[in-house]
């Protein structure tokens, strides 16, 4: 985290903020899905070899959650969050498979100001998550809430 606090204002149309990368292994892949999503192409090798994937895959929602914790470490200012109302859009584009890694990146994509809360502001912004081979394997859309710069 840098010295100064990052305002709404301090955001610029355009800019684009890196999440930073991580991994993905077969086993790891395997517990989400056996937790959180247990369709058979992310928790069985024989099923899932069988199936359109040819092997075992992430679930999206492991993904979304791996890039979350990406963004909460690497992008988002503590010191000036108020949270998200949530995502306009989420895709799965490509197959994540074991031993895959994942590079993150968030664009600022649209800004306003808030007109009930003048102490906040609202960032629109656009993730993209890229494999190794430099695919686009997902994309967001979100909305995230910032403190506004004190008078």
């Amino acid at each position: 985290m840098k010295d100064t606090p990052r305002y709404w204002e301090d955001y610029e149309i355009g800019q684009r903020f890196p999440l930073g990368s991580t991994g993905f292994t077969e086993q790891e892949i395997v517990d989400f899905a056996r937790r959180y999503d247990p369709q058979e192409f992310h928790i069985d090798r024989e099923a899932a070899g069988r199936s359109m994937f040819g092997g075992i895959i992430a679930s999206g929602w492991h993904i979304a959650a791996k890039m979350m914790r990406l963004f909460v470490d690497n992008y988002v200012d503590h010191r000036t969050a108020l949270g998200s109302p949530g995502l306009d859009e989420l895709r799965w584009l490509k197959p994540v498979r074991p031993g895959d890694t994942l590079t993150g990146w968030v664009e600022c994509a649209a800004k306003v100001p808030s007109k009930s809360k003048p102490t906040m502001g609202v960032i629109h912004e656009r993730w993209t998550v890229t494999n190794q081979k430099d695919e686009v394997v997902m994309t967001t859309r979100g909305i995230n809430m910032v403190r506004r710069r004190p008078r």
